[in-house]
This record gives structure tokens, C-alpha cells and sequence, in this order.
């Protein structure tokens, strides 16, 4: 599907049904949703070996997806045969938003890579276009290069705003003992581009030329740039999951200079034009002054 085709298609349930049995069929897995409580505490068990170190609790609870899929949000679950291997749930905003906002979701590590986690959030579109709902919202940690790529160019979400600290000290697996920065996005589910996206072709980012803002510097640690332009380039580190680990004083320097950086920008006005293969946004700071 070319971006014209999505253009001249208007989004329905019919149309995102399709794109979510075609996304599952691609990914080996099927799709639905959960409502048993075994299905619950599977997926309490899956998000705890995702996120937490050996004896932590999941970072949700059997209790807590009851509740929610009994309220009639979403809770999906992919499955490999009888096997749970991805998951995502997420709660209703206020009634006049028409929104739902996306929690968590997780890929069992064994799947990783076959487009799982896409063929979940596909499916969740085609539950909120049912639904009647207009967008999806959810959050990402802005630092992690391959989150990014997803977000914005495969599921062709638009950054929104940028939240420092947003679930305060965290200390699992995957966020280490760092602030929680986190980038909110919106998926309008009934956008051209995230037609096109749920097809499997999502639109190519316009390429910009803007000036260094952040880069990576010859220790792999950030380099800030003085710039007044208005278009600039906030590059990310390849790896900042292994270099939580590694160095921390390192990946918390990074955290600061994307917070000052990207946070800043949109925290002035500033909106992310686009993020490229080279792992940067581009950004469009507005008129400076």
C-alpha cells in the first residue's frame, strides 16, 4: 500500500481487522483478547521476567488486568501456539478524548525480532477503531535508539511531549536506577500514515539537514553543540541498555543531555520532524527568541 493508496482509503474496522490478521499471520502468532484469569497471571509472569530481576515482583498484577479488561479496556495477548509470548494492555482516557492510553507492552525474548510487538499494537488499532476510539497514546524511553525507530517509523506515531523523571526511580532490569525521561506519543489511528504503517509500509521520513545539537562523542559519550538553527540533529548512543549496565555514570550523562537537549526543545514548542537510520531525531526548534 504507497502512501496515495492510504490516502484514498479511509481507515475503518474492516480495513485495521485486516492489517491485524495479516500483521499476526507474518509474526507466526495469534492475536486475541484476554479475559480468563489464567490468562492474566500468564501474563503478570511474562512482563516479570521481561522487567525485573530474579525475585521482584511483575510490574503489574493479576488483580489489576481483571479490573481492567472487566471495565472494557484493553488487555491482548499473542500467542505461539499455546504459548503466551507478547503482551500489551492499556486503560480508557476521559470519555471526551476518545483515547485509550497503551500501559505496557512486552515480547518474551525468544521472539524478539518477528515483528510480535508490531503485530500487537496493530491489533490494539483495530480493537479502539471498534470501539470508536480516535487515538492510542503511550510512552518510551527516548534514549533507546531501536524504541524510537518502532514508535515513529514503523508505527508512524507522532511524538507529543517530552516528561522528565515520569515514573520516578524504576530500578528493574531494563531502566536501571536512573530517572524515568520518557517521550509521549499519539497514534491517530485513523491517519493515512499509520494506515500505510499497519500495512506494512510506512511512509519515508522526509530527509532534513539540520545542525548538530548531540552527538556521540570519541569516548561514546554525548557531545553538545552550540547552534542557533532552527532544524537540528539529536543523534542517540547505539546501545544504551548495555551501557546502563556498564558504565552508569556514562548512561546518566546521556540522559541529561538528551533531557537538555530533545526535552528542552519541546518543552519550548519544538516538534520531532523525523528519526533516521542513523539513529538521531531531527528536530524543528520554532522560531528562537
Amino acid at each position: 500500500m504507497s502512501m496515495t493508496d492510504a490516502a484514498a482509503f479511509r481507515a475503518s474496522p474492516e480495513e485495521a481487522a485486516d492489517a491485524a490478521s495479516a500483521a499476526a499471520s507474518r509474526a507466526g502468532v495469534e492475536i486475541r483478547l484476554l479475559e480468563d484469569v489464567g490468562d492474566f497471571a500468564r501474563v503478570a509472569e511474562l512482563f516479570q521476567s521481561i522487567w525485573t530481576k530474579q525475585g521482584e515482583t511483575s510490574p503489574v498484577n493479576v488483580e489489576t488486568l481483571r479490573a481492567l479488561s472487566k471495565a472494557g479496556s484493553y488487555v491482548g495477548g499473542a500467542f505461539e501456539h499455546d504459548e503466551l509470548v507478547g503482551a500489551c494492555f492499556g486503560f480508557f482516557a476521559a470519555p471526551d478524548q476518545r483515547a485509550l492510553h497503551s500501559h505496557i507492552a512486552g515480547v518474551s525474548a525468544r521472539m524478539r525480532g518477528r515483528s510480535v510487538g508490531f503485530a500487537l499494537k496493530v491489533h490494539q488499532r483495530a480493537w479502539a477503531l471498534e470501539e470508536g476510539l480516535d487515538e492510542i497514546s503511550w510512552t518510551f524511553d527516548p534514549l533507546i535508539s531501536r524504541n524510537a525507530h518502532f514508535n515513529l517509523v514503523k508505527l508512524a506515531a507522532t511524538p507529543t511531549s517530552y516528561h522528565r523523571n515520569f515514573y520516578g526511580h524504576m530500578a528493574d532490569a531494563l531502566n536501571g536506577a536512573d530517572d524515568t525521561d520518557r517521550m509521549l506519543v499519539t497514534w491517530y489511528v485513523r491517519d493515512p500514515r499509520v494506515v500505510a504503517a499497519c500495512h506494512g509500509e510506512p511512509v519515508p521520513a522526509r530527509e532534513h539537514d539540520g545542525a548538530a545539537l548531540l552527538s556521540v562523542g570519541g569516548d561514546l559519550g554525548p557531545l553538545r553543540h552550540r547552534t542557533d538553527a532552527r532544524l537540528v540533529r539529536v543523534a542517540l548512543p547505539r546501545d544504551i541498555e548495555s551501557l546502563r549496565l556498564a558504565e552508569p555514570a556514562r548512561a546518566t550523562a546521556w540522559r541529561l543531555a538528551l533531557r537538555e537537549t530533545l526535552g528542552s526543545a519541546l518543552e519550548g514548542g519544538g516538534r520531532v520532524l523525523s528519526f533516521d537510520r542513523s539513529g538521531a531525531y531531527t528536530i524543528d526548534r520554532g522560531e528562537q527568541g
